[in-house]
């Protein structure tokens, strides 16, 4: 992905009200194949979110900083630019700059509310940006994060929510806690903490049951069970208030060394230690398959829905692995193009095998939750030499390509009949009477029906043996591509499996003896899990399933046999044209 000459509008608001996606954010996505680390930035209005994104892409201007109290970012802004960081070539950075929360002008509680969900969807690393401390005021501002259950669901059929939440850890972002002119010293009881350790104990519950302390307790215990990680960071004023307004064109000189550094360090860690995109069940998303993401959610809001995780998965997989049927079928199709036709048969198995293996890999890359492998089984039935064949006009004889064939018809005096049928719609043609001619002709026709019944049988076992050997090139690259799905998978309840047992030690040292009970059925379940993915017969059994819905489609002769039953209406031998 080429950097970007600045930031353009990814969601915005229509003319009606509601949010839109832009269409050319969306050109941009769907040039972007690379695997997308993206960051989002949240937060009230005018508390410096566009300064920190911009330090993130390098530059000193780009996303609107604003030099007044009102909110200058409408709707998402995208930045998409070459990962930085050395550990991540080959990766794009995206980086998106949101609408302030709590705009006075805006008197619409409910966008913030979607713009916020958006963020917590699309993003790998969300930040949120505050001014002050975190302090009471400052969690009350974050309500949204404690409205999420109501805007985002997981599972596409409804069931029990509280078990629903729970889900919410594998795929949420990691959470950074930016605070802005922080003026406090960092300690605890007298103390010196680090900025993390100050993080924590602001996200400390307290004990009781009361409304009061329920109502204290709930944005702090959303942040710590939906979020992977956690961490934050503090910033000094970086100018005096007078020159906040000129912040980006100011010279570097003149901004607070502390705050320099400071930046520096939530650079490097964002860089470091923010993860690529990935969807439910451990599926990477690249700049294609986050544009279908984008679509998916917001079209979901505008219908008055709440967005759904396993829906905007299974419109993503949808979308791309028709793409990239249509892209193998393309590639397959255009290498065997250079093949001259009329062809001996080992030379177009030959050149079948390589295009269609080639095809096959290209469709692998791309393709993800190809739900039993529906679309690997139309590249299996529409990409080999029958539907290619039987495309090449009159160079092809009944969806085979081949030079020199035994079974042409015999030159000769009088009307011709079909006399034998060899299957496959493959004739031998005789005339209906001999003309008066020596036996020696006779002889030598017969000759010709022996050569061609040994050619039609030498070429049955070729096809046998191709087929055979599709079918296995199929199974190969089939099982590579599960083994790495479920890989990712046990990745992604690996993950959430560490943040529960972090966080149920956590609650047994705070002395919430009953909180850390209550956990321990979601960490079975989570261990069950992943001692199930690790089981060597778990995989032999999928695989062997997979093996056979393969197989079931990768017939050759049955699909040949369809074709021309469809296309000719009838089965009857003495009506199939004569081969030309």
């Amino acid at each position: 992905c080429a950097p970007e000459p600045g930031p353009v509008c990814l969601v915005g608001n229509g003319a009606d009200g509601q949010l839109e996606v832009n269409p050319a954010a969306l050109e941009i996505l769907s040039g972007v194949a690379q695997p997308v680390v993206v960051v989002a930035i949240v937060g009230l209005y005018r508390t410096g979110k566009s300064y920190l994104m911009n330090s993130l892409a390098g530059k000193q201007r780009g996303f609107s900083l604003g030099s007044t109290v009102q909110s200058h970012t409408k709707g998402i802004w995208m930045w998409c630019l070459p990962h930085p960081h050395p550990c991540r070539a080959g990766h794009t950075l995206v980086l998106l700059d949101t609408e302030g929360l709590g705009d006075v002008e805006k008197g619409d509680t409910k966008n913030d509310v979607w713009i916020f969900a958006l963020a917590v969807l699309l993003s790998s690393t969300l930040v949120y940006n505050s001014k002050g401390t975190i302090d009471q005021y400052a969690m009350e501002q974050l309500h949204f994060v404690s409205e999420l259950t109501e805007h985002i669901k997981v599972k596409a059929r409804r069931g029990d929510d509280a078990e629903e939440d729970t889900e919410f850890v594998r795929f949420f972002p990691s959470f950074v806690w930016a605070v802005r002119d922080f003026t406090l010293e960092l300690r605890i009881e007298g103390q010196l903490v680090t900025e993390d350790q100050y993080l924590e104990h602001a996200l400390a519950l307290r004990k009781g049951n009361s409304k009061k302390v329920m109502d204290y307790n709930l944005p702090r215990q959303c942040i710590r069970s939906f979020f992977p990680t956690r961490t934050c960071f503090v910033f000094v004023q970086p100018v005096s208030r007078q020159e906040m307004g000129q912040l980006d064109s100011l010279p570097t000189s003149a901004l607070d060394p502390q705050f320099l550094e400071q930046t520096r360090r939530f650079c490097d860690y964002v860089f470091q230690c923010s993860n690529i995109k990935m969807v439910k069940g451990g599926i990477p998303v690249n700049g294609r398959r986050f544009g279908a993401l984008v679509r998916s959610y917001v079209d979901t809001i505008r219908s008055g829905q709440v967005p759904c995780l396993d829906n905007a998965v299974t419109t993503m997989a949808a979308i791309e692995n028709e793409a990239a049927l249509r892209e193998a079928l393309a590639h397959y199709a255009a290498g065997m193009e250079g093949l001259q036709l009329p062809s001996e048969l080992d030379e177009l198995l030959a050149a079948h095998g390589t295009c269609e293996a080639d095809a096959l890999r290209l469709f692998m890359q791309r393709s993800f939750k190809d739900e039993e492998q529906g679309f690997q089984k139309q590249l299996v039935v529409g990409g080999g030499i029958p539907d290619w064949a039987q495309q090449q006009g009159e160079n092809c004889w009944d969806g085979f390509a081949l030079r020199g064939a035994p079974w042409a018809p015999v030159v000769g005096q009088g009307p011709f009949v079909c006399s034998k049928w060899l299957g496959e719609g493959l004739c031998l043609y005789f005339p209906l009477s001999f003309p008066p001619k020596e036996e020696k002709q006779k002889a030598e026709l017969l000759e010709q029906q022996r050569k061609a019944a040994e050619e039609k049988q030498l070429q049955t076992e070729q096809l046998m043996k191709d087929q055979e050997r599709s079918h296995q090139e199929n199974v190969k690259q089939l099982e590579a591509k599960v083994a790495e799905e479920l890989a990712s998978a046990r990745q992604e309840a690996e993950r959430a499996l560490q943040s529960k047992l972090k966080e149920q030690e956590a609650m047994l040292q705070k002395g919430f003896a009953e909180k850390a009970r209550l956990m321990e059925d979601e960490i079975s379940g989570l261990r069950r899990e992943i001692s199930f993915a690790n089981r060597t017969e778990s995989l032999s059994d999928l695989l062997g399933t997979i093996r056979e819905g393969l197989r079931a489609v990768a017939s050759v002769s049955d699909y040949l046999r369809s074709r021309r039953q469809r296309g000719k209406g009838t089965s009857n031998p003495s009506k199939t044209s004569r081969p030309k």
